[in-house]
């Protein structure tokens, strides 16, 4: 009896672990900052704070070739600085004020052989709608920052709408090691770029079908054949970023800029940006971290500094 007692207890506990590993759903935020870099600095790409929520579809729907699938919802802001937020004149205005709203919804398909491809959608403005200023002047005043005198020079209201795809495909693995070929496209009327460059691992990294790395941590069946229970791996990114256009920089597509009667100043993109990417990820039974910087070279040609960078911090919460 005690024997069979302490099978049955086997049985469950594989039962629960198997189970904590095999969450469908997560939510969590992503917050931006570069002063998380403890740089003292407040300029260009300042801030973001963005909202996640993830579904795993049931596997057993999907063709043979497919390992995992995920929908996902996203509520995001970013908000852009010129070199500072408290400027002498309009004459320092190296980079335009901007703030940009979104909500996107996005497709994640994740193929056996480690290719993927992610379809999102995306619908949000860019200008004094989107809360840019007062999120800022919050911030500012919440922790003791300087006082903001430069928000009236930020670029005017549009309504934007963009669609994007990503693709991730596997060139080579070893034990502790990989290689990815990572690229997006993005379209619309906000933003309109192509990226394209190698992702490295080091550690313990998962499948592309069901990794960080890939914003597919979830799943809504078992897989059996994941290289490591938990994820932990250093990641570096490196990506050359071809640009068309940037409404957070050039303003509307269908207006003339800047527009009459305001004082918005808007800027000349530079085409092409090369971004570095790096930064440690970690996964548990419940959790996911995620904490990175990335450094971008001049995006606009009047900025001042030569480059620009920021930390990230990703948190999310899987359960079933």
């Amino acid at each position: 009896m005690k024997n069979k007692l302490f099978l049955l207890a086997i049985c469950l506990f594989a039962g629960i672990s198997s189970y904590a590993q095999n969450r469908s759903t997560e939510i969590g935020f992503q917050s931006d900052n570069d002063s998380f870099l403890g740089q003292g600095s407040d300029r260009y790409y300042t801030n973001g704070f963005f909202l996640h929520y993830r579904h795993a579809v049931d596997m057993t729907k999907l063709k043979n070739d497919v390992a995992n699938a995920v929908f996902g919802l996203e509520l995001g802001q970013k908000i852009y600085n010129a070199q500072s937020g408290r400027l002498p004149s309009a004459d320092f205005v190296d980079r335009p004020f901007a703030g940009y709203l979104y909500l996107g919804a996005s497709a994640n398909v994740l193929y056996k052989n480690e290719t993927t491809l992610k379809l999102s959608a995306k619908v949000g403005v860019v200008g004094p709608a989107a809360g840019g200023y007062p999120i800022q002047r919050f911030i500012h005043n919440t922790f003791g920052f300087y006082k903001l005198n430069s928000w009236q020079y930020q670029i005017r209201n549009d309504v934007e709408l963009n669609l994007s795809g990503e693709v991730n495909k596997l060139l080579a693995r070893g034990s502790w090691v990989d290689l990815t070929l990572a690229s997006n496209l993005n379209l619309g009327t906000g933003f309109t770029n192509a990226a394209i460059g190698p992702m490295i691992r080091l550690g313990n990294f998962n499948q592309l079908f069901q990794s960080v790395s890939t914003q597919s941590t979830v799943s809504r069946n078992a897989n059996p054949g994941l290289l490591h229970k938990n994820e932990f791996f250093f990641y570096y990114k490196p990506q050359l970023n071809g640009v068309l256009y940037d409404a957070t920089v050039q303003g509307s597509l269908f207006k003339d800029h800047p527009v009459a009667g305001t004082q918005e100043i808007v800027g000349d993109i530079n085409h092409f940006v090369f971004s570095n990417q790096l930064g440690v990820a970690l996964t548990t039974s419940r959790f996911v971290f995620d904490v990175g910087a990335v450094i971008n070279t001049r995006e606009v040609k009047q900025m001042v500094k030569s480059t620009h960078q920021w930390g990230s911090l990703t948190v999310l919460y899987r359960f079933n």
